[in-house]
């Protein structure tokens, strides 16, 4: 038995952001799979693993169930210290520790008006007081955090804290929410992140649009950079003999600036053809 993760929706699930988060940005294996939200209600499909009833959940390899993302994060760094999920100075991990511990418990209004939609953005959003309220906490919190630690991530390095504050991130530049000028060098840096852009070019590759996340808003485009032209194929000879994720035969094209290159399936070439720049693998095929 592997460790597995039950993830949600890449592009609305920010609780499965932060658990993928940890298991990626600290380089600990797992094996993933995906609730899918249109499916059936997320307690339904997680049944057969008590007693969680929402997402993430971790199942360990020796079948121990955790579902909860704070639980997540402390069990993962006892039991691989040396990924350095928190900060090894003293001061600074009971900082993060109190950021993400806030982050989890906090910001109520914030997450029912401004759901995470990796989809969309917008140019403008109403900002009611209970709002304006949210987002200037995070704001102190986070020049707080960058004070203390001279940055460039709230305590320094990055940190679980990061991970717990990536999807408010996505909030702020999705929601084009006000903040301070140090807040918002913080929100680029998650944008730019390369494992946060492979979350959202997962989520633009798979999944549904969700209307019930949608609002009424005038939309603009996506705040992050701006992914290198890329496109399906049908035809075509590619550069590349093995899928650069699997290794296994190829299947599937994909085009981009003029070049082909393969891959062993549909989801592989698609999460690719969203932001190339974002995977490592096909990275060093395209530039090596």
């Amino acid at each position: 038995m592997t460790d597995r993760v039950f993830l949600g929706d890449y592009s609305y699930s920010s609780w499965s952001l932060r658990a993928w988060l940890l298991f990626r940005r600290f380089g600990i294996p797992v094996a993933v799979t995906q609730v899918d939200f249109m499916q059936a209600e997320v307690a339904a499909q997680m049944a057969a693993l008590p007693p969680a009833r929402t997402v993430p959940t971790w199942v360990t390899t020796e079948g121990t169930v955790i579902w909860d993302s704070l639980a997540i994060a402390e069990e993962l760094a006892s039991r691989h210290p040396e990924a350095g999920l928190w900060p090894s100075d003293p001061a600074l991990r009971a900082t993060a520790r109190a950021l993400a511990a806030e982050m989890h418990s906090g910001f109520g209004t914030l997450r029912n008006l401004c759901p995470m939609n990796l989809r969309t953005a917008y140019s403008t959003t109403p900002v009611p007081d209970a709002l304006a309220a949210d987002v200037a906490r995070v704001d102190d919190l986070w020049r707080f955090a960058l004070d203390k630690s001279g940055g460039p991530w709230l305590c320094g390095a990055y940190c679980a804290a990061d991970a717990f504050f990536a999807p408010v991130a996505a909030r702020i530049a999705g929601y084009a929410l006000p903040v301070s000028g140090a807040a918002r060098a913080y929100v680029a840096a998650h944008l730019a992140d390369p494992a946060f852009r492979r979350w959202r070019a997962m989520g633009l590759a798979r999944g549904n649009t969700l209307p019930w996340y949608a609002r009424d808003y005038p939309q603009t485009a996506w705040p992050g950079p701006a992914p290198r032209p890329a496109r399906a194929v049908d035809t075509g000879t590619p550069e590349n003999d093995a899928c650069p994720y699997s290794g296994d035969p190829i299947t599937h094209l994909m085009e981009t600036e003029g070049r082909t290159f393969g891959f062993c399936n549909a989801f592989c070439r698609d999460k690719t053809v969203q932001d190339p720049d974002a995977w490592p693998a096909f990275v060093t095929l395209r530039d090596g």
